[in-house]
């Protein structure tokens, strides 16, 4: 499988939106609400800024997206990670996390969140990825799981 890592510039925000968007379309249907879809181009730009993107190609097509913040000191939050529905069970969200591990060479401390309801990804961060369980908690109306890698 040949995928690549192309960081985002703000011209690719629309593009990013559609990834986003069909990516997260289950999860808004489901909660009423998700953080991930439905976004501005205005917002995705911002964001583009604040939270650098890699948009994640196989064979050359865009198919998923890792965002990941700079906490400082070496910690990191996986902001998301999200591939395309028909290109997911196929090991480019593994890879990724792995190009992530890899990208951030300081990393000491990385979290995360997902729905503590989303066994697929709770299932997929603990034993594809290797993070434990730190916790969980309400964002909005959804109760989140928080997920820790350290080393």
């Amino acid at each position: 499988m040949s995928l690549k890592y192309i960081k985002a510039k703000k011209e690719d925000a629309n593009m990013l939106i559609e990834i986003y968007n069909v990516s997260f379309y289950d999860d808004y249907i489901k909660y009423g609400e998700c953080p991930a879809y439905g976004r501005t181009r205005e917002s995705m730009e911002a964001s583009i800024e604040r939270f650098p993107k890699l948009i994640i190609y196989h064979d050359d097509i865009p198919v998923g997206v890792i965002s990941v913040e700079n906490k400082g000191k070496g910690e990191y939050y996986l902001g998301c990670l999200c591939i395309i529905p028909k290109y997911q069970s196929k090991g480019i969200g593994t890879q990724a996390v792995k190009y992530m591990l890899d990208y951030y060479k300081n990393w000491n401390k990385i979290t995360l969140i997902t729905p503590a309801d989303k066994d697929e990804n709770i299932n997929f961060y603990t034993k594809k990825c290797g993070f434990i369980i730190d916790g969980t908690d309400v964002d909005g109306n959804v109760e989140v799981v928080h997920f820790l890698m350290e080393r």
